[in-house]
């Protein structure tokens, strides 16, 4: 946990003016969200990069989600419209995950039966905590419908190539859906590091359980696990195919090879025929 955010400065106000609920909104924008030289007056922390906005909260994440905590329409759009030029690939439609947040100074901090994030306090470390586990559960949303689709692509492949014994749809679909299985495999593998701890952490080992019951109620350990099962499951799928399409291509070189052989002695017999008469 590198990158040790810095003191959050003073501020005039609180953060949503006191308000007992918000909404905070993580959505999905593309593959990377560069921040470098994002320079603002108000930054509360630079990794992920967090802002105050209005009386509201805005986090950035360099692996492509920003979260948004009770901002209006037009402040939303403001920020939107601002780190557009700064995602690379974007997605055609993004991942959103919408949860309330609740000011809950009794009680246990966490998740509540009806799903609202409880924290005792709108402080930006709070804050920052509940984004840092809501980021990761969106772009871990992302990548299980990615591998998803792979999933659905593979499975009536393999139920061809089980029932035929033979590979359909030619060397070109073959190539593709490799091509697919290790795009998504690259992109999901190098896209978010679950097990990572939020670097606020370390200045607030106190929000440690906070941080804990989040990340549990939303099974990001477990949801990560499974993932990369898939995805491992994706890559020996891949590798077979490739090894498929190398075996049809040396049946291929040798069924020449024997052809031109046989072609060699029919002509050589044709000749010793030709030139006894």
């Amino acid at each position: 946990m590198a990158d040790v955010p810095p003191p959050v400065p003073a501020s005039p106000r609180p953060l949503l003016s006191g308000r007992p609920m918000a909404t905070a909104r993580a959505l999905l924008l593309g593959d990377r969200i560069n921040t470098a030289g994002l320079e603002r007056s108000d930054v509360y922390a630079t990794s992920p990069l967090c802002f105050r906005v209005g009386d509201g909260f805005a986090a950035v994440f360099r692996y492509g989600v920003v979260v948004l905590v009770g901002l209006t329409p037009l402040e939303e759009d403001e920020v939107l419209r601002g780190l557009r030029p700064r995602v690379s690939e974007p997605v055609e439609t993004r991942e959103e995950e919408a949860v309330p947040i609740r000011l809950a100074r009794e009680g246990e901090e966490g998740v509540g039966p009806d799903g609202t994030v409880q924290l005792r306090a709108f402080s930006p470390e709070h804050l920052m905590v509940a984004a840092d586990v809501l980021a990761k559960s969106t772009a871990l949303a992302h990548d299980e419908q990615q591998v998803a689709s792979v999933f659905d692509t593979l499975e009536p492949f393999a139920g061809r190539l089980a029932a035929d014994g033979r590979a359909p749809g030619g060397r070109r679909a073959m190539l593709k859906l490799i091509g697919s299985a290790l795009l998504v495999q690259h992109r999901v593998s190098a896209r978010v590091a679950v097990q990572e701890r939020p670097d606020v952490l370390w200045d607030r080992p106190d929000l440690d359980r906070l941080y804990s019951r989040l990340e549990d109620e939303y099974e990001l350990t477990e949801r990560a696990d499974t993932l990369n099962r898939k995805i491992e499951v994706i890559g020996k799928t891949a590798t077979a195919l490739t090894d498929l399409i190398d075996t049809q291509r040396s049946l291929r070189l040798e069924i020449l090879i024997v052809l031109l052989i046989a072609a060699e002695i029919v002509l050589t017999l044709w000749q010793m025929a030709g030139g006894g008469h």
